[in-house]
């Protein structure tokens, strides 16, 4: 090892104090004394950021005159690095600015060089700071990627590409399934419901980013040149986002008159509130309803390792997402009691009182009242019966009592998902407004932007990192992420995963 030359600071701070002296010749003279505040405000923000950006210009030149030559580097592979040159620069564009980053190469013929000073400082492989990752990741989760680029200029006078954006936003996702295998969670049994949710919204994709049967449908639909796209068409430009809640709720028991009869003020008994809710979502895999599914079983183990809770799991009705789920819970050894979402229930209700009524009669509210009371006190396959049995008596058409048809349908489909008695008496929910809801702020919310065709990579990391700040992770997330990419980028590069420093 060799020492290095010392430099003091005040030599390595030249350039910031004679900007520093600058500002404050400046802000005492003649010329600020005749200055609006708007236009002070603006040299202080110009000059102040260069200040800045010289401050940590200065810092690197400090470090780079007192970095001690090492006498050798071995990388990961065992090969060593004997030869060192110094005054290999690069350039890092950070939060204040653009800086140069002068280091000592170890060289070696037919080997990559290695910069043991940039796994010190864990400097990205690009361009680009840690730090702009992180404001591009939070700006690209609030607005469009032509916002946050916007915003990163207004907020440090940086410029920086959309498509710079979108791919810092990209890196900063990476870690995300890696940060919540690593959490632990305080395991609880206070007598709270454990409750698990799914639902997908779709987003609309470029075509290079649709599975690839709707990519066809796709791009044999913009071929038609100057030709508005149908509605089928428009629903092959779009992909499912599949998003999964977590969630405790402290029981609180119920009767059917709690949901329909008309209880006001002190009489009203609430339904269970959501505590600890937890997100997650994804576009990417084919299989994504599968994935988040499996995210969201892993995240209530997380809470009850032992499986001593008790498990609800909240349904549209859908029958795949029905299967994906009793499969994952089968795997794991699980028992799940799966409830249908009552509001689904009772909008098929309402869709069959018109097949009865006409619109605007109310004779319509009270039937539908009648027959939604009856299946929250379990009566699902009787209320079904009984609307067949009306939709005969009366004589319809298959056209007019094809709704009132459907409604007995999914009624007798879902009658093992319905045992709303048990599920009230127990005080579990029996409505899906929490991820109803989370479809709306994951996904509708930012990705559903009049005009926004989403790329597949570009999608799952906004996706990644909404879920990361609504579950209120993303500062703890971007310390992990941080601690990721020194093991990724620097430690994996040098023997025994070990960053060489001075003795």
């Amino acid at each position: 090892m060799i020492a290095p030359a010392e430099t003091s600071p005040a030599e390595a701070t030249e350039a910031s104090v004679a900007q520093f002296a600058k500002i404050r010749g400046f802000l005492a003279g003649d010329t600020a004394a005749t200055l609006e505040h708007s236009e002070l405000e603006d040299y202080i923000h110009t000059e102040g950021f260069e200040l800045l950006r010289l401050l940590l210009q200065d810092h690197f030149d400090l470090r780079a005159v007192n970095e001690e030559r090492l006498a050798e580097v071995v990388d990961a592979g065992g090969v060593p690095r004997g030869a060192v040159e110094e005054g290999h620069e690069r350039p890092l564009r950070t939060i204040v600015g653009s800086i140069v980053v002068d280091r000592f190469a170890y060289r070696r013929r037919g080997e990559e060089n290695l910069y043991p000073a940039d796994a010190v400082l864990n400097l990205p492989d690009e361009v680009h700071s840690h730090g702009l990752r992180e404001l591009a990741a939070i700006e690209s989760t609030r607005g469009s990627f032509e916002d946050a680029r916007d915003a990163i200029q207004r907020t440090t006078g940086v410029g920086i590409g959309k498509r710079q954006v979108e791919e810092l936003t990209r890196r900063a996702a990476v870690d995300f399934e890696a940060f919540y295998e690593a959490a632990s969670r305080d395991p609880t049994d206070d007598g709270d419901v454990l409750v698990l949710s799914v639902d997908g919204k779709g987003i609309v994709m470029r075509p290079d980013a649709l599975r690839p049967a709707t990519a066809q449908a796709a791009a044999k639909a913009t071929s038609k040149l100057n030709t508005r796209l149908s509605k089928g068409e428009k629903r092959n430009r779009k992909r499912i986002a599949e998003v999964g809640a977590v969630y405790d709720a402290t029981p609180v028991g119920r009767a059917a008159s709690d949901i329909i009869g008309r209880k006001n003020g002190a009489d009203k008994v609430e339904a269970p509130k959501a505590k600890n809710k937890w997100l997650t979502a994804s576009v990417v895999d084919d299989a994504s309803a599968s994935e988040v599914i499996s995210a969201v079983f892993e995240e209530a183990e997380r809470r009850d390792p032992a499986h001593t809770r008790t498990w609800v799991v909240l349904v549209d009705g859908a029958k795949h997402q029905i299967d994906c789920i009793e499969a994952e819970a089968a795997d794991r050894g699980i028992e799940i009691r799966i409830v249908v979402d009552f509001v689904h229930a009772l909008e098929y209700l309402w869709s069959s009182a018109w097949s009865f009524f006409g619109e605007g009669d109310p004779a319509a509210e009270e039937w539908v009242a009648e027959k939604a009371i009856a299946v929250l006190e379990g009566k699902a396959s009787t209320v079904a019966a009984s609307i067949r049995r009306k939709a005969t008596c009366l004589g319809l058409d298959a056209r007019t009592r094809q709704n009132a048809d459907t409604c007995a349908d999914y009624l007798l489909a879902k009658a093992p998902h319905l045992d709303y008695p048990t599920t009230l008496a127990q005080g579990w929910p029996i409505a899906t407004g929490v991820i109803e809801g989370a479809v709306r702020h994951l996904v509708k919310d930012r990705m559903d932007v009049t005009g926004a065709r989403w790329g597949l990579e570009g999608a799952e990391a906004v996706l990644k990192l909404r879920a990361l700040r609504s579950n209120g992770d993303f500062e703890s997330y971007f310390k992990f992420h941080l601690t990721r990419e020194r093991q990724r980028v620097h430690e994996a590069r040098y023997a025994d995963a070990v960053i060489p420093t001075a003795a």
